[in-house]
């Protein structure tokens, strides 16, 4: 069964993309149709860039997870909705159905009321891969609290500084987290993030790996027992809670080009419709098909293709607990097989780390279950898809390769599945609703083909972020104030003879770093907090397997000092502040840094010096001392 607004063949596409361009405010209004709403909008659509003001299906009411679990639940009570694999491969899965899952979320969304959590109060999520992480996420859109899910990855201080800046008063987390041959000890980090967070008042903790940990009485309670509270107060189904379209349904935060990660904000209707509508269509998704995203929840691609869209879809989703190459680098082709996935949605970080095992892990899987590849995160190099296409879809697969990020909610640039032609290395085309642009520094719009220059959105999509969490000028200035009039992606872009976009990264300080964002800013910060470290600047460097690795370049204050150990040191520094994500894979020791007369450290000529293009520097000549870039290179140790 296909879905009424899936756009089948090309024609249909480029019929729906023109009325899409042409009459927005019909074209959405049509597709929202297809959704449970307790009121209709009054508007379908009021914006100004300029402020910026983003509101969809404005005076509309409604509660995401009907439209997530009631009406299946109701249509569909058996279907899987939820397929779980834990980390180890001996331990049994679990299957949820629509059923099961809109009663567990209902018990949880009373836990959650019974510690006080309201419509509008903002919950931190901190949780492992497994299925009450998702209901964690559906419980609180049901009541109309806010969630803000942090990934697993992240240190007590990342984490304290996102309590901190949405002021959460529950945290949901587990005692401890598998991943891989890990033991992730996740509630005694929560502790120490909670020393300087007084707006939490409860920590609800699952038990999944069993470990030792501090539990405080009256702020910290066990999971297991807050549902045995629900279950002997008799509480059936949890009603839900009406919410405007432009409530604001999670806050997820993200780094940019300073050191301070942002909040960005979703709101109801219009994340929910862009989810569904670019989930069906981009993978092509049919009734029964199952759905395997390889992302962690704690990252925008789990919100949005793991949760949402799948479950407002009615589809089944797979969550896998551990890592692509725990116990073997089979693991994946040994879930495909297993649980007959149609959809594998994975980033092109796995692929490059699996290929560099052969062929030898794939041999013997059944995978004749696919019908649809897809990678997201960061730009896919020709070798990984060609590798992609030929060892796991067996030529036989469409393999999408989705452009988009955290602002804005869904897949924005890709080809359909069969239904658009697919390119290597090519997000392809826009899908209905988006209209890139490329411009020039001056933003002046370069038209035309075979061109490039700095990708822009001109105009608005149901599933763009409204805000920055607390800081409206922020978002002002990141996104909307370096082109008038235009959202900035921060990405630069090309756009060959026949139309297609293919990404070509970053334009900004950000660091595209095993698909994650990384802001220069926030790596330095971490490194500077080490006692010797006099002052940093961290850049990108091409890395086989993340696609892009993190080099800083470090002034350390002492002479006589072991390399090698305090490279461990400051990496140990980095990953207490931020997470292991963002440790440096390279360190290089320098006395000084090449800067501006201004002050300002050039970049762009570490960037070169990291990449080993030495003869191609460009122009030294503003810098206060040239010398010391003749000392970088001297000092440089090869790649």
């Amino acid at each position: 069964m296909s879905y009424p607004y899936q756009l089948t063949s090309l024609e249909a596409y480029q019929k729906a993309y023109q009325k899409s361009v042409e009459n927005p405010e019909a074209f959405w209004a049509e597709i929202a149709e297809n959704f449970i709403w307790h009121r209709k909008w009054d508007e379908v659509l009021n914006w100004n860039f300029n402020e910026p003001k983003i509101e969809w299906f404005k005076g509309g009411k409604l509660n995401i997870t009907e439209n997530c679990l009631d009406r299946w639940a109701e249509s569909q009570p058996e279907t899987p909705a939820i397929i779980w694999e834990a980390n180890e491969p001996g331990e049994a899965g679990r299957i949820i159905t629509y059923k099961e899952l809109h009663f567990k979320v209902s018990q949880f969304a009373h836990v959650l009321k019974n510690n006080g959590a309201k419509k509008g109060d903002r919950i931190c999520i901190y949780m492992p891969m497994v299925p009450e992480l998702a209901i964690a996420v559906l419980a609180c859109a049901r009541i109309g609290a806010i969630h803000s899910v942090v990934f697993g990855g992240f240190s007590a201080q990342s984490i304290s500084d996102r309590i901190q800046d949405a002021q959460c008063n529950i945290v949901v987390t587990a005692d401890g987290a598998f991943r891989g041959n890990k033991n992730i000890p996740l509630k005694s980090v929560i502790d120490e993030a909670l020393i300087n967070c007084p707006s939490v008042n409860s920590v609800i903790v699952l038990t999944r790996t069993n470990v030792a940990v501090s539990m405080l009485k009256g702020r910290d309670f066990w999971w297991e027992d807050e549902i045995k509270k629900v279950e002997a107060q008799g509480n059936p189904i949890c009603n839900a809670a009406v919410m405007d379209a432009e409530d604001t349904l999670f806050v997820l935060y993200t780094s940019g080009s300073t050191g301070k990660p942002k909040g960005v904000v979703h709101t109801c209707a219009g994340y929910m419709i862009w989810t569904n509508y670019s989930f069906v269509n981009v993978f092509q998704y049919q009734k029964g098909q199952v759905h395997f995203c390889t992302a962690d929840i704690g990252w925008v691609t789990g919100h949005s293709y793991i949760i949402y869209g799948p479950l407002s879809a009615g589809s089944t989703t797979l969550m896998f607990e551990g890592i692509p190459t725990y116990p073997d680098a089979g693991r994946f082709w040994e879930i495909i097989e297993k649980y007959k996935v149609d959809i594998l949605y994975t980033a092109p970080t796995a692929i490059r780390s699996l290929m560099s095992f052969g062929t030898d892990p794939i041999k013997g899987k059944n995978l004749s279950s696919l019908k649809v590849l897809g990678t997201v995160g960061e730009p896919i190099n020709e070798e990984a898809w060609h590798w992609y296409d030929e060892n796991i879809g067996k030529k036989n697969c469409p393999i999408v390769d989705t452009w988009w990020q955290t602002e804005t909610g869904g897949v924005l640039i890709s080809n359909l599945a069969g239904v658009t032609k697919a390119k290597p290395s090519f997000a392809t085309l826009p899908l209905p609703g988006i209209q890139p642009v490329l411009v020039d520094e001056n933003g002046n719009i370069i038209e035309g083909n075979e061109v490039s220059g700095n990708l822009c959105i001109k105009f608005p999509w149901p599933g763009m972020l409204r805000t920055t969490y607390g800081d409206h000028e922020r978002c002002r200035q990141t996104y909307f104030s370096t082109y008038k009039g235009m959202y900035f992606t921060g990405d630069g872009c090309l756009r060959d003879k026949d139309g297609d976009y293919r990404i070509t990264g970053r334009v900004d300080d950000v660091l595209n770093v095993s698909g994650h964002r990384i802001g220069t800013a926030e790596v330095e910060n971490a490194i500077n907090m080490h006692t010797g470290v006099v002052e940093s600047a961290v850049v990108g460097y091409p890395h086989d397997i993340k696609g892009l690795g993190i080099y800083a370049y470090v002034i350390f204050n002492g002479v006589h000092i072991d390399e090698a150990h305090t490279k461990k040191d400051i990496c140990e520094t980095v990953t207490r502040i931020i997470g292991a994500i963002a440790k440096p894979d390279k360190i290089q020791f320098v006395t000084g840094l090449p800067k501006t007369r201004s002050g300002k450290i050039m970049r762009r000529i570490l960037r070169k010096i990291a990449e080993g293009e030495l003869n191609n520097l460009g122009d030294t000549s503003t810098l206060l001392d040239p010398a010391v870039v003749e000392e970088i290179i001297k000092s440089r140790s090869p790649l």
